[in-house]
């Protein structure tokens, strides 16, 4: 039988992203100072807002479009951050092994977001009737 998950931080979705966003941090930390206010504050925003936004779904989920149009914010959130890895790498900020690690791990993130928006009536809470 299979727990029910009560909080949005036992959600597998929530700990993987969690567990990105740490690595990107990490990684970013050996950013240029140049890029403190600009490639470094957006990868490292946009990363952490991906588990924002899923805990947001997770409290949202009274109300099924909405549920769903949070996780859809928090896929947007996770290819932004693929797109500034990207730019990391081709500036040379991040190995090539290091960026397609970081993006493989976002694409696990995303097809988990993809999957629970596609499959919302197991997430979201019952109507109750009056």
């Amino acid at each position: 039988m299979a727990k029910q998950i009560r909080y949005h931080w036992e959600l597998d979705v929530y700990k993987l992203s969690v567990e990105a966003a740490m690595e990107v941090f990490e990684l970013s930390k050996s950013f240029p100072k140049v890029e403190a206010y600009s490639l470094t504050d957006q990868v490292r925003r946009s990363s952490r807002s991906v588990s924002g936004q899923i805990a947001e779904a997770w409290r949202r989920r009274k109300y099924e479009a909405v549920f769903i149009n949070k996780l859809n914010e928090a896929e947007g959130e996770g290819a932004e951050t693929q797109v500034w890895l990207e730019y990391a790498v081709r500036y040379g900020y991040l190995t090539a092994k290091q960026g397609r690690g970081l993006i493989k791990l976002y694409n696990r993130v995303l097809g988990k977001l993809v999957t629970m928006g596609n499959n919302p009536k197991q997430w979201v809470l019952p109507r109750r009737s009056k």
